[in-house]
């Protein structure tokens, strides 16, 4: 409960004309005084009387591509024992507000509220939670009070159709999909020994055994993985700001392509982050959650690859590097990546040894089903 702006100034009127009114001796100034005074104090006890009501919210998606729908959904239910009348209030949206008015509700009754999400920008938004103005009649007061929860949207990068990295083998030797994720402790058969002790019991095989009349035992190996790797140049000094949005366009639609088809993906950015994730859909999300907050945090004389791994093995399976035209590679060269993509040229070509030059995301998704097309 506080005063507004008018409020304020009425007050201050009021408190002068009395002054007036005691000096001059008029009494028309002294009873103007009580009466706005007295307006003052009513809107005060007005505003103090706020409605009692129960805030039910969801966002459907959670998660959503740049520029795709999301809606937000309000269930507004009167808690009280008396009917209440309508008010104004506003849900909070990231650093935005959306302004209803919910209508009077009798005891126990409710109403639903929807209104459409922005999801123009990338990122992390909250939504909510809900405050609700309760004015008086000459806007002298405001009883603002917020009710409700938060809930949080997801607006990750678009993604264009890409294929999948070619890299390693298939985990599983039959046909059909994968599990996802694709399932923990599976191993490939490699040869069949004698038992020495400390082998696992469950391994013996019992026809091999009574062939030889040796205790003999399976040895497995796991499997390899197919593995993709993608490193974000984070420097604003290598891209503009539209530039880097598409470059964060282009790791999404690449991440999502090779993580649904089973492989193992690792994120690398040049401010030092390093998420690495299995396979699946999940793991898809995790990537995609991650690129959603992503931002150009890397200082400019920052070098490509991490101080941390230049000295680090490259990673096996397919490795690509996103930056910008004119970008020094620098310790990331010695990784021998598969692919480069520079974003940002205003002469794009596919050029020989992997190199994607492309001015936005959808002339480097181009480029590369073409290559991955050739391999």
């Amino acid at each position: 409960m506080r005063l507004t702006r008018r409020g304020v100034i009425v007050l201050a009127f009021a408190a002068g004309f009395y002054a007036l009114g005691e000096l001059a001796g008029y009494t028309f100034f002294r009873a103007f005084a009580g009466i706005a005074a007295g307006a003052v104090l009513i809107a005060l006890a007005t505003t103090r009387f706020r409605p009692q009501v129960e805030i039910g919210r969801t966002v459907r998606p959670d998660r959503v591509e740049r520029g795709k729908p999301a809606l937000a959904s309000l269930v507004v239910r009167n808690t009280g024992s008396r009917r209440h009348g309508g008010f104004a209030a506003g849900d909070g949206i990231g650093t935005e507000t959306h302004s209803l008015r919910v209508r009077p509700l009798a005891p126990g009754a409710e109403a639903t509220y929807h209104y459409e999400l922005p999801t123009t920008v990338r990122g992390k938004l909250r939504v909510g939670p809900l405050t609700v103005h309760r004015p008086d009649l000459f806007d002298l007061a405001r009883g603002d009070r917020t009710v409700g929860s938060t809930a949080w949207l997801w607006v990750h990068p678009r993604r264009h159709a890409v294929r999948a990295a070619q890299a390693g083998h298939p985990r599983h030797h039959h046909e059909g999909p994968i599990t996802d994720p694709p399932l923990r402790g599976s191993a490939d058969l490699r040869a069949v020994r004698e038992y020495v002790i400390g082998d696992e019991v469950r391994h013996l095989h019992w026809k091999a055994t009574a062939r030889t009349g040796r205790l003999m035992v399976r040895e497995y190996a796991d499997p390899a993985q197919p593995r993709f790797t993608a490193v974000l140049d984070t420097r604003p000094a290598s891209m503009r700001p539209a530039v880097f949005e598409e470059a964060v366009e282009v790791a999404a639609s690449l991440f999502y392509a090779s993580a649904s088809a089973g492989q193992h993906c690792r994120l690398i950015t040049a401010a030092g982050a390093d998420t690495l994730t299995d396979s699946g859909v999940r793991a898809a999300r995790t990537l995609l959650d991650a690129l959603a907050l992503v931002t150009q945090d890397a200082p400019d004389e920052a070098p490509l690859l991490p101080s941390a791994l230049a000295a680090a093995h490259r990673p096996g399976g397919v490795l690509v590097l996103i930056t910008g035209p004119d970008a020094d590679l620098g310790h990331a060269a010695r990784w021998r990546p598969d692919t480069v993509v520079r974003l940002g040229d205003l002469r794009p070509s596919a050029g020989a040894g992997g190199l994607i030059v492309a001015v936005d995301a959808a002339g480097a998704a181009a480029q590369w089903n073409s290559l991955v097309g050739k391999a």
